[in-house]
């Protein structure tokens, strides 16, 4: 196969999450006895659960997004009652101004240092509430990608293949050399080869699709690895 030339990246669940600790905070404010490493750990299985063929093409990402947080909260014991409820809607508003995903760990910002010293063209493909350029001025992501596309606004989304075409067409990219990495397997690995992608690759950060029939990595460093490998550890002599 060609080489790998550039990698499309999706944000939330790659390379930023929610806040934890801002999710507990608001919660306990409003009643609920729960830990920000408890709603963490939740995350990963409230995911999986979410990441289904017929859920996908029943709802958009706004729906599932909240929907995901109803999941967090049953994976992590907690009852859904009114001061859930209240704790959610506050947590919503924030989302709307800020984009509550502001969470980076700490592994994340090497792994992308490590792409860009590899030559590899590097770009966000994200469904998105309009904010997430804003979000990625506020956590100091913006400078590691030459492009990033937040689905709002181009007004199509994941799995939907136009979102991945205008991101080849924004990054004059080509198909054939172009890889994207996204945490749900029928929103992101679907929708890419939907596009005609070189390859999707699911961040499975929890182990827990031993099931699908992609590429899979537990992390960024991961993916460096996956894509060393792949490019026989050929470094690009991209122009800059």
């Amino acid at each position: 196969m060609t080489a790998i030339e550039t990698v499309f990246l999706d944000a939330g669940g790659v390379l930023c999450h929610p806040c934890w600790n801002r999710v507990a905070d608001a919660l306990v404010r409003h009643g609920a006895n729960v830990t920000a490493a408890a709603l963490a750990t939740a995350e990963q299985r409230a995911t999986r659960a979410l990441d289904t063929a017929n859920l996908t093409a029943q709802t958009d990402d706004r729906s599932r997004g909240w929907l995901y947080f109803n999941l967090v909260l049953q994976h992590a014991g907690v009852d859904q009652n009114a001061g859930t409820d209240a704790a959610l809607a506050e947590l919503r508003e924030y989302h709307k101004i800020e984009n509550l995903w502001e969470h980076v760990e700490p592994d994340i910002v090497p792994a992308l240092a490590a792409l860009k010293a590899r030559g590899l063209q590097l770009v966000v493909v994200s469904n998105a509430n309009g904010r997430l350029r804003h979000l990625f001025d506020r956590i100091d992501l913006t400078r590691w990608f030459d492009y990033l596309l937040d689905s709002h606004e181009w007004g199509v989304e994941k799995p939907d293949p136009r979102l991945f075409q205008l991101a080849l067409e924004q990054s004059h990219a080509d198909a054939p050399r172009t890889v994207h990495v996204g945490d749900l397997y029928h929103v992101d690995v679907v929708g890419a080869r939907r596009a005609g992608l070189r390859d999707a690759v699911l961040f499975d950060m929890a182990g827990l699709y031993d099931d699908v029939d992609c590429p899979r990595v537990r992390s960024l460093g991961a993916l460096v690895e996956w894509i060393d490998k792949s490019n026989g550890n050929q470094t690009l002599n991209r122009v800059p």
